[in-house]
């Protein structure tokens, strides 16, 4: 009899040589695992062949779909459930054992996982950073990633990062954490948000601008834990300072300085997190989503002129 639990381990990734080794060992006990690929010019390939992994290259349109929901339409799971699990994150012995046991309710479609965010070595228990309830086992036949309309903004990444998982029917909570800590340093926390703040800043856009939500999870005041923080975005788009109430918000109402100096950091970036998506959005209202091009025809014509004088 085999020691595998019946569920298909989903993980994207792409020059995660640092994080796979771990990740992968915290998923030993799945019975399947794909790593599906994003042309990785590190040792990413190697390390999941390595581990038993099964490797899929995905080869963005620039578009949509994005890696996992093209993952969910596409792979051939031989399991019925489905874990997505990023490469900086970590699946404990015993969230695998309540897994184990869920997956045979029959009255669930899925479950939410609640994550544990490590930041320079130190669990980020504060400033509203936990509990972090993510949608990650699911029956894959019946979720699929939301469309936040932001498939237009470059330079975003070709994974759904943000985006939440539309289920249909039950969803139930996971007792047991998973863990997400980066082993890469502080160079790529802020690659990465870089990347983020594009796609946050066509989000704070959409939601300004009255964008339709019809393929969202919706926001709800009244909804789930995800919903009512949706809810909460429509209302923090359209508020001032808002680097400065992110810092304030963060480390003294939600006591994020019990953190230590961890914590202040972490404030202080996700403050500057906040001022890049204002100035991106500034960008992408004002000048078009091209840095300057409101002055571009008139320099241009200057120019010339002088150059004709």
């Amino acid at each position: 009899m085999s020691s595998k639990i019946p569920v298909s381990v989903l993980i994207p990734a792409k020059n995660e040589e640092a994080n796979l080794p771990a990740c992968l060992t915290s998923l030993a006990v799945a019975d399947e695992i794909f790593v599906v690929d994003s042309q990785s010019s590190d040792r990413s390939i190697e390390i999941a062949e390595s581990y038993g992994a099964k490797v899929v290259q995905f080869n963005f349109n620039g578009s949509w779909p994005k890696k996992k929901n093209w993952s969910l339409e596409n792979l051939p799971f031989r399991n019925e459930w489905v874990l997505i699990v990023d490469c900086d994150e970590r699946i404990t012995p015993e969230s695998w054992a309540e897994i184990a046991e869920v997956i045979k309710n029959e009255e669930c479609n899925g479950y939410y996982i609640n994550r544990r965010v490590f930041f320079l070595g130190k669990w980020i228990r504060h400033g509203g950073k936990y509990p972090d309830w993510n949608l990650r086992l699911f029956k894959h036949q019946k979720g699929r990633y939301e469309n936040l309309n932001t498939e237009d903004i470059p330079n975003t990444g070709d994974n759904e990062v943000h985006e939440h998982v539309i289920l249909q029917g039950q969803v139930g909570y996971l007792k047991h954490d998973m863990l997400h800590e980066d082993f890469r340093d502080l160079y790529h926390w802020l690659e990465r948000h870089n990347r983020y703040s594009n796609w946050e800043a066509r989000v704070y856009f959409n939601l300004l601008s009255g964008k339709d939500n019809a393929n969202t999870i919706g926001a709800n005041l009244f909804g789930d834990a995800v919903q009512r923080k949706r809810f909460l975005k429509t209302v923090w788009v359209r508020l001032p300072f808002k680097p400065l109430l992110r810092f304030i918000l963060f480390y003294i109402l939600q006591r994020g300085f019990l953190d230590g100096k961890a914590g202040y950091i972490y404030g202080r970036l996700l403050s500057q997190y906040e001022y890049q998506i204002g100035v991106k959005l500034y960008e992408l209202s004002s000048c078009g989503g091209q840095l300057n091009t409101a002055n571009i025809s008139e320099s241009t014509s200057s120019t010339l002129s002088q150059e004709a004088g």
